[in-house]
């Protein structure tokens, strides 16, 4: 009799035992469905085929003997091809288990994985078994010993953004068979540099299993990024230095128990808002073929059914569908159990909280089932709180708790500041405070704002101020594609140059915007490289270049930056008042005189309401509360100013940095300054000093 779960209604996916395997999927519309082995030397061939029966909870199931760990399966789905009805069942085309631990074969959408074939959209003909994606049975056994998740509180949370394979296919110090790779980035070459940084957490670009899109591949190209997922379980095999599917799985979890010896968390960036099955002209490759009504979200008319393209990937995984929740929620817990990662951050997760009625619902199924979930409540969340093509696709601030949010608003509030725009000091103090007029009146934290100024989806920091317009034309769309909002300034020159009084311009501005990110209310979020004054030639929308334009060039290195990087990330460490849990209230304290913050207008006094909306208003400080109190002097200009700082005779202040002055940070001691005195201040500068002796006795307004 052979061993099978304990309980096979409830148990998807392969379950490996010593006499064999017990293979489960589910479809509620298939009317039959066949087990395909194939020869674990020559995958190309097929070698057994069984049906399947239907159990309890229209989950399909068999049980074969003597197979185990290697061996290459698919599934093929028979039942009714009604497109007009979301039914899509095609045998000819071998599919993926949607609960495969690994994947093997080449990751692209080839003809042969079409489903539809000429007009009209009739199933096609070709049986593409040979040449299809297989999944693949593993044992996943491994020993991860002492290995324990740092558990990093948000509060203390620095996040870091960066590719598996584009953070060390440059790595000078790495075995050239490592780079690009899991193990190449759990070489103590790669976590000695993220600890020495500072960094708590690194946040990685999509390692689900995805697909090369075949638009793409017709012009050289691939899908870097990898939104574009094939299988929500599996590493993406092409990141892996071991070909074997056992050693793929055994690498991902070698990387993940290095970064976690090394103090770091990982959080995973996971696509379950859209596959990529694309609509009705894309590759049948799993929840298609298994059972397209269930797994996607349709529009019905008098015309049929047709793909709800809320994501602008051509399809929508329907998450208040049973079965679709299931597998995500199913996901990502193996991904906390197994794999022991620590968070994640959902792209487009608006499409994922979206209920029956595809609208957005912060008590949707989604939302309610990982609130109240043993696993997945107790690791980090972060969503990117909006999505496309729909009325209520932005929804920045209305995700409930346990989430954290993207904060695009913190990131146009800043770039717009620090560009010089006029009206933007205002919209600035308020998302340098953790904006509490979008996460407070619902009673959300400081800490709901994950904030940012880059990400891996548009400029680096060095080109934010080195290209006032986007340079897309390698991606071959001539330049269409990517945004043109961007909020970026190109310093008088488009590019690279070598003008010193630019580059001082532009090597001025990057810290004066990694100083506000990193003295920001929220959790600070850094893009990879953006440290070392990394640039992708302008290119807004790098999400088809593997090569040098998103690889990190590890032989080019901005050191001055670099040292000010680390040096902003442990002074938010020292500061509590930097890193603060808590919105500022404004309150003054009877023991220090002080409100939490008080803004200074920079001539002695406090800034007025009619100050603060003055669109001129260029330069401003804020007092912060502290042991000892502390300022900081923002000046947009490009003109220097004189800031009265503070205090009186007594007061002595002393810098901490100043991002106009190279190096920022002092490397001496030097003379203290003086209250009631006027500090100057150059242009697009960031400055902080603190109170070395003495007191400030502000007045009350």
């Amino acid at each position: 009799m052979p061993i099978v779960p304990d309980n096979p209604v409830l148990s998807l996916g392969p379950h490996l035992t010593p006499e064999g395997v017990f293979f489960t999927v589910y479809s509620r519309h298939a009317t039959a469905l066949d087990l395909c082995l194939f020869d674990p030397a020559d995958a190309t061939r097929e070698v057994r085929r069984v049906r399947m029966e239907r159990g309890e909870r229209d989950h399909w199931q068999v049980f074969v003997p003597g197979v185990g760990s290697g061996q290459p399966y698919g599934y093929r789905a028979h039942g009714p091809w009604m497109p007009h009805s979301a039914l899509r069942f095609n045998a000819n085309k071998l599919l993926l288990d949607p609960y495969t631990r690994a994947v093997i074969g080449k990751p692209d959408g080839r003809a042969s994985m079409l489903s539809p074939e000429g007009p009209g959209f009739f199933p096609g003909a070709h049986d593409n078994g040979p040449e299809a994606l297989k999944s693949v049975v593993i044992e996943g056994r491994y020993e991860w010993g002492e290995d324990r998740p740092p558990r990093i509180p948000w509060r203390n949370s620095v996040i870091y953004e960066l590719h598996v394979k584009g953070f060390t296919r440059l790595h000078p110090e790495l075995p050239p068979e490592l780079r690009g790779t899991y193990a190449g980035l759990a070489h103590p070459a790669v976590t000695g540099y993220l600890k020495s940084l500072g960094v708590t957490a690194v946040q990685l670009l999509p390692v689900h299993q995805h697909l090369d899109d075949q638009f793409l591949l017709e012009k050289g190209l691939t899908n870097y990024w990898g939104y574009n997922t094939a299988a929500f379980f599996a590493p993406h095999s092409e990141y892996a230095a071991d070909a074997t599917p056992e050693g793929m799985v055994r690498e991902f979890k070698d990387m993940v128990k290095a970064l976690h010896a090394a103090g770091i968390e990982v959080i995973l960036d996971v696509v379950y808002n859209h596959t990529c099955e694309g609509d009705e002209r894309g590759p049948m490759l799993m929840l298609r073929g298994l059972d397209d009504r269930l797994y996607y979200r349709h529009d019905f008319d008098e015309h049929g059914a047709n793909y709800l393209n809320i994501t602008g990937c051509g399809n929508a995984v329907d998450s208040s569908s049973p079965p679709a929740l299931r597998l995500i929620l199913d996901s990502l817990r193996y991904w906390v159990t197994e794999m022991h990662v620590d968070g994640f951050r959902f792209d487009l997760a608006v499409t994922v909280a979206r209920d029956e009625k595809h609208e957005f619902d912060a008590r949707c199924q989604f939302l309610a089932a990982v609130s109240q979930d043993p696993v997945l409540s107790g690791v980090k969340l972060i969503a990117e709180p909006w999505d496309i093509m729909r009325f209520d696709s932005y929804q920045v601030g209305a995700f409930p708790e346990p989430w954290r949010e993207l904060n695009g608003k913190y990131r146009d509030a800043v770039r717009r500041f620090w560009a010089g725009e006029d009206g933007s000091t205002a919209d600035f103090a308020k998302r340098f405070c953790g904006s509490q007029d979008i996460y407070g009146g619902s009673q959300r934290p400081a800490l709901s704002s994950i904030n940012f100024i880059t990400s891996h989806d548009g400029f680096t920091l060095l080109d934010l101020v080195s290209y006032a317009s986007k340079h897309n034309e390698a991606n071959g769309e001539e330049n269409r594609d990517g945004d043109n909002h961007n909020h970026s300034i190109s310093c008088g020159v488009e590019g690279p140059t070598t003008d010193p009084r630019v580059n001082q311009l532009r090597a001025r501005l990057r810290r004066s915007l990694m100083a506000t990110l990193l003295t920001s209310v929220g959790v600070p979020f850094i893009t990879a490289g953006d440290e070392r004054g990394r640039t992708q030639r302008g290119n807004n929308n790098a999400y088809c270049q593997d090569n040098e334009i998103s690889w990190l060039n590890w032989a080019a290195c901005d050191e001055e930056m670099l040292s000010f990087t680390r040096q902003m990330i442990a002074f938010r460490a020292r500061h509590p008042e930097f890193h603060r849990a808590d919105f500022f209230d404004g309150k003054w304290s009877p023991v220090t005189g002080l409100p939490d913050v008080a803004w200074l207008d920079g001539a002695g006094g406090l800034l007025s309401h009619d100050q603060w909306h003055d669109p001129g208003r260029a330069c401003f400080g804020a007092l912060i509360s502290g042991h000892p109190p502390q300022v900081l002097i923002f000046n947009r200009s490009p003109l220097a100013c004189d800031f009265t700082l503070p205090g009186t005779a007594e007061t002595l202040w002393t810098l901490v940095f100043d991002t106009g002055e190279t190096p920022a940070f002092p490397t001496e001691l030097l003379p203290p300054l003086v209250g009631g005195t006027a500090f100057p201040v150059n242009g697009h500068s960031l400055v902080c000093l603190r109170v070395s002796s003495g007191g400030i006795g502000l007045t009350r307004v």
